[in-house]
């Protein structure tokens, strides 16, 4: 990975230039329950993130079958709205970094 000079910083004690890593990207995961219908797991995937009939039946069955799936990728804040919109619809969801 190529570092440029804006990703690193001076340090204001020691002159030492310091490497600032980049925000680590963060992951909405949501989980298979026995409460919601699959056809119900389909629609809110198609309704709060626009995805379209195939990647939501994609997305619902890889969370019927292994137990979980990724819905989002990003920074932690908006992985945050996004879990707490999913537990809105009644979804069980967590934030996760995306390397765990």
């Amino acid at each position: 990975m190529t570092q440029t000079l804006d990703d690193t910083r001076t340090g204001t004690e020691t002159g030492e230039r310091l490497l600032v890593a980049p925000d680590m990207p963060w992951v909405a995961l949501v989980w298979d329950d026995p409460v919601n219908l699959m056809s119900y797991v389909s629609w809110v995937f198609r309704s709060y993130f626009g995805y379209t009939t195939q990647e939501s039946e994609r997305l619902m069955m890889q969370v019927h079958t292994t137990g979980r799936a990724v819905v989002a990728t990003g920074p932690r804040e908006a992985m945050e709205r996004h879990v707490e919109a999913l537990h809105d619809f009644g979804l069980w969801a967590t934030v996760a970094k995306a390397d765990e």
